[in-house]
């Protein structure tokens, strides 16, 4: 199935496009001059990746991002900004929760970072929210997080995406992911928690996806 990129990008004289060349490796492309019209076109369209080319519109892109987000906050946004945008803002990529492309670059770097944002081939999937699990391949993508998965790590994210909302008892899920009736030390649980965090979530040390629920468990929000 061929990858549906919606790009956004400003025509500039001295400013290269990116378009011919993502056609060329063979993505569908549809071209937008601006944010209010990718806006307009984007259910529509339905691309599978969004690419702002955010230095050729002249701004930074965090309004763009914000507000394609608001439509559909599942979708990955590739931004490509200025090293001047880069330096003024560190933030950047957890300010507008996007894969962050810093120029000058080649279009081999860009189809390198389209790669494993694309969606996979395989019919095993769970997909609740933003998160898309991959229970064939092992692989989740949450936004522009991108990550392969141990067994175990693959059992308790299905786990909680099967509870979606509600808050488990530590020792359920680790009964249930770990196939034993030896709940009396579940600090593996908590080591798991953590490596499957700093995979999907935006900022680990302030996860709004998989919740601590203290002196309980754990919920997914999505």
């Amino acid at each position: 199935m061929t990858t549906k990129i919606l790009l956004i990008e400003g025509k500039r004289a001295d400013h290269p496009s990116f378009y011919d060349g993502l056609k060329k490796r063979g993505y569908d492309v549809q071209s937008v001059r601006n944010g209010s019209t990718a806006l307009e076109k984007l259910i529509g369209v339905d691309p599978d990746i969004i690419v702002i080319d955010a230095d050729s519109l002249r701004t930074s892109g965090k309004r763009i991002c914000q507000s394609l987000r608001d439509v559909m906050d599942d979708i990955p946004i590739v931004l490509i900004i200025s090293p001047e945008e880069a330096a003024k803002n560190h933030n950047v990529k957890s300010d507008c929760d996007a894969t962050i492309l810093v120029l000058p670059f080649t279009i081999q770097k860009l189809i390198n970072r389209l790669k494993p944002l694309q969606p996979g081939e395989s019919k095993n999937f769970l997909h609740i929210g933003p998160i898309r699990l991959d229970l064939e391949r092992q692989r989740v993508r949450c936004l522009n997080n991108v990550g392969n998965l141990t067994p175990h790590l693959v059992r308790l994210l299905k786990f909680l995406m099967d509870h979606p909302g509600e808050v488990m008892e530590r020792d359920i899920v680790f009964k249930q992911v770990w196939e034993t009736d030896y709940t009396q030390d579940t600090r593996t649980l908590d080591v798991h928690i953590s490596w499957l965090r700093k995979i999907i979530e935006v900022d680990p040390r302030k996860p709004k996806f998989i919740i601590t629920v203290r002196g309980v468990g754990y919920r997914l929000d999505i």
